[in-house]
């Protein structure tokens, strides 16, 4: 396979990435100097992690709600019963319920990103486990995406809550905002979201934890940060 072609616009933004890693502040003004597109793209946090992705006691997945939220909503629904729906519906869900709606996902619907559930819900929704699992949207303890009171987390989500799970290499990618987002409201959500996955390291996990962090927008190169 050939090297990935890129535009001028790209090129020329990849000469103005430094050769050694940058504090975030710095990082960020690195990227809001790039040259911009119409849109306003999504600011995204890739870690490479000192885990060893193939050990279960090193797996490193939750969720998170970033101080300044990540400039987007989410379309969430509720697997719980009667009394929690119509609260769920308040609440920003595009759905809640229990047999009805599980059996509306059965017959092919999947216009949501999250799904929560109360663990009382969860034998009746493992029904679905093969067609949420693919998706990344099975309600899980894990991710906080399984709770008794439904209501506070389809809040979180609707506002944009982050889910992070490693991928096979060992890597978390995350979203941390829009590039419209003041400095210090970016830099503060992920210093957030670095603190938290610090907390998280694995007592067995061995030698440099945060090996790389690096720091893109959509359409940009990746500016590596100070990891110290």
């Amino acid at each position: 396979m050939g090297r990935t072609k890129h535009g001028k616009r790209y090129n020329a933004d990849l000469a103005k990435v430094p050769q050694s890693p940058v504090p975030v502040a710095e990082a960020i003004a690195i990227l809001k100097g790039f040259n911009q597109t119409k849109f306003d793209q999504t600011v995204e946090l890739v870690l490479w992690l000192g885990i060893d992705p193939r050990q279960a006691d090193q797996a490193i997945r939750g969720s998170i709600s970033l101080p300044h939220g990540i400039g987007r909503t989410k379309r969430v629904i509720a697997f719980c019963d009667d009394e929690q729906a119509e609260a769920a519906r308040e609440a920003g869900a595009v759905e809640a319920g229990s047999d009805a709606l599980i059996e509306k996902i059965q017959n092919g619907w999947a216009d949501f990103d999250v799904a929560v559930a109360t663990p009382a819900m969860m034998r009746s929704v493992s029904r679905l486990g093969r067609i949420l699992g693919p998706q990344g949207k099975m309600p899980s303890p894990k991710t906080g995406t399984v709770v008794g009171d439904v209501v506070p987390a389809v809040t979180e989500y609707a506002a944009g809550k982050v889910d992070f799970r490693n991928d096979a290499g060992g890597n978390l990618h995350v979203p941390v905002g829009k590039l419209s987002f003041e400095v210090e409201k970016l830099a503060e959500n992920i210093e957030a979201f670095l603190a938290h996955v610090r907390s998280r390291r694995p007592t067995s996990s061995k030698g440099t934890y945060m090996k790389k962090v690096c720091l893109a927008a959509t359409m940009s190169p990746a500016v590596a940060l100070e990891t110290g």
